[in-house]
């Protein structure tokens, strides 16, 4: 069954935007993984500071892969992400 993560991340207070671009680059190496369906980064208009990753893997085991190759990928910069933020996973049925 596939798997939907909501992962909400915080930045450092004004750095929002550089966030966002070094995820955008992020997500665009994460789509070429075997099993991922989905992964995007959208940037809050009331909180600039405020990111959502939303992830879509076709299993569990594509999402343990992942997790394996993000343990050897590179740091994100330091200074850009603040502390917080939050993970859900979620088994995903389509509706439509």
């Amino acid at each position: 069954m596939a798997v939907r993560l909501v992962v909400t991340i915080n930045a450092t207070a004004g750095k929002g935007s550089e966030l966002s671009q070094v995820f955008r680059q992020r997500c665009l190496e994460v789509v070429k993984e075997p099993g991922c369906q989905e992964f995007e980064v959208f940037q809050s208009v009331l909180n600039p500071d405020k990111l959502a990753l939303l992830e879509l893997w076709q299993d569990q085991a594509a999402l343990d892969a992942h997790a394996k190759v993000n343990a050897g990928r590179a740091p994100l910069p330091d200074g850009l992400r603040a502390a917080g933020g939050s993970r859900e996973d979620y088994q995903y049925n389509k509706t439509r």
